[in-house]
């Protein structure tokens, strides 16, 4: 049995992890499913836009991917000392600046809903829409805080603890679907709501409940590796100032990125709140395979990728991003093939949607899952220009994949109805990693040389996926039972053609 490298190991514990958080996700969608169907999950997602919008750009997600680098900069020339007190000056911040523009957005909540998220929802789930914003926004100030926890731990290379906070999240939103919704729901709601109007202030309730050990799971790792909180910020500070030097060109790339899922759910209210839930839970069955492929090998890259380029390790830089990439590719194609075979089977089994939420639901997902491999390539490739601390690269492609997806979406939705949305995102995503993997590949000769990968991986895609409708259509069980083994088959089948990616991944 080969060794496997740190890079490999870290990256199959955040897969473990992250598959248990999908898992909890999935089961969660499904009970919050049995109480508010797929209209009411559809309220909830947008009532979540502007929040999530907020989170990312202020804490784990914009400033975090561009602190990292620094971070780990500050730790290795000038240590722990240095590289602690300037995370507390920028948590700081991020929490001052997270708190009022909370307090901005709360007051301007109505016309957001409005106008911007949900422009064709009827007035009354445009209120509803716009109260939960409100009370969503104080899990927000947790995460601001959290986020930058995670990204203070990923720098020490420390991954466990913040693998272990979505877990707790998502069993904070569990608590709250079933047993806060049925008993809060008879005294929040107003009565001229729907019923399922009622349910979903338990839902929220469950997030901010959720969001609290998200950021304590991950305090005992500051303790351990020596931090202690200043009441200080320091805007003149050089360290701060080259911090935000580097973070207002990733605002404006979550900005955009953000600005993707503001008006993807916004064009998708044009088919009501079925259409804008039948679109989430799409991406979220699709964010199953991307998070575990994509996601968890790309957090475990970023640290040291920024570690070989301040050492001038330009070779490991290259063979590391160029494996990650071929893994990927092995892995995305057939998983996307496996998924869309049974996806129809496996919905109406754990959902038991009506035949056209069924379609609907089943036709957004094939649409993302189109893009899987873009979607995966595109976390590795944001993280290499970032380990060259090169953030104004990613934001142009950011901002034009954002205007390219708000005019694809409009035509294809025009043309193809609810579908095309996802079918857009899928497109523009795919076509700003391959961009961005190109000029990397301008700069490091040999980044993008897959070494057979591609025609491995069409081919386990179609084995695989020939396996697995052989099983949907022959065994006979129940169709979800069958589909479930199918896709077992078909994921053994696929393993042997893509064996020399396997043995990449070990050793990352």
């Amino acid at each position: 049995m080969p060794k496997l490298s740190q890079l490999t190991r870290t990256s199959f514990l955040l897969a473990f992890f992250f598959t248990a958080d999908k898992g909890l996700a999935f089961i969660k969608s499904i009970l919050f499913n049995k109480i508010v169907g797929l209209e009411g999950m559809g309220i909830f997602g947008a009532s979540n836009n502007i929040p999530d919008y907020l989170s990312a750009l202020l804490s784990g997600g914009a400033l975090g991917m561009a602190f990292i680098p620094v971070l780990r900069e500050y730790l290795d020339r000038q240590g722990r000392s240095a590289a602690w007190d300037l995370f507390s000056r920028v948590i700081n911040l991020a929490f001052l600046l997270t708190a009022a523009i909370s307090a901005l957005i709360i007051a301007l909540a109505g016309p957001l809903v409005k106008y911007i998220i949900a422009p064709y929802f009827t007035p009354e789930k445009q209120a509803l829409t716009a109260s939960l914003m409100r009370l969503d926004l104080l899990a927000i100030l947790l995460f601001s805080i959290s986020g930058l926890v995670m990204s203070g731990l990923q720098a020490n290379k420390h991954f466990l603890l913040p693998a272990l906070a979505p877990i707790f999240y998502n069993l904070g939103q569990i608590f709250g679907v079933t047993v806060l919704t049925p008993s809060l729901g008879l005294h929040l709601g107003p009565l001229t709501l729907p019923a399922f109007g009622l349910g979903l202030y338990g839902m929220v309730y469950g997030v901010i409940l959720g969001a609290a050990p998200h950021l304590l799971i991950r305090v005992p790792g500051l303790i351990h590796y020596g931090f202690r909180w200043q009441p200080v910020i320091g805007l003149k500070t050089p360290a701060v100032q080259r911090v935000l030097i580097l973070l207002w060109p990733r605002v404006l790339t979550m900005a955009s990125i953000q600005a993707y899922f503001v008006a993807r759910d916004s064009l998708a209210s044009r088919f009501g709140g079925t259409g804008v839930g039948a679109l989430n839970l799409g991406w979220t069955i699709e964010q199953v395979p991307e998070t575990v492929i994509g996601t968890a090998i790309a957090i475990a890259l970023l640290p040291t990728l920024a570690e070989f380029i301040t050492a001038g390790r330009i070779d490991a830089f290259r063979e590391t991003v160029n494996r990650a990439l071929r893994v990927m590719l092995a892995l995305s194609l057939p998983a996307a093939v496996l998924l869309a075979v049974s996806i129809r089977p496996l919905v109406n089994g754990f959902f038991g949607y009506q035949a056209d939420q069924l379609n609907l639901v089943t036709w957004c997902t094939w649409a993302f899952l189109f893009g899987l491999l873009g979607d995966a390539w595109l976390e590795t490739a944001v993280r290499s220009f970032y380990a060259n601390q090169d953030t104004r690269t990613p934001l142009v492609a950011a901002f034009i994949q954002a205007l390219s997806f708000i005019l694809l979406a409009w035509l294809f939705s025009s043309w193809i109805g609810l579908p095309g949305v996802p079918l857009a995102a899928a497109v523009t995503f795919t076509s700003q990693a391959i961009i961005l993997l190109s000029l990397q590949d301008r700069k490091f000769p040999g980044l993008l040389k897959m070494d057979g990968t591609l025609l491995r991986a069409v081919l386990a895609a179609l084995a695989g996926g020939l396996v697995a409708c052989a099983g949907i259509r022959f065994l006979p069980l129940s169709p979800l039972f069958s589909a479930l083994i199918a896709l077992l088959g078909g994921a053994a089948v696929i393993l042997p053609f893509i064996w020399k990616e396997v043995r990449l991944l070990l050793h990352l």
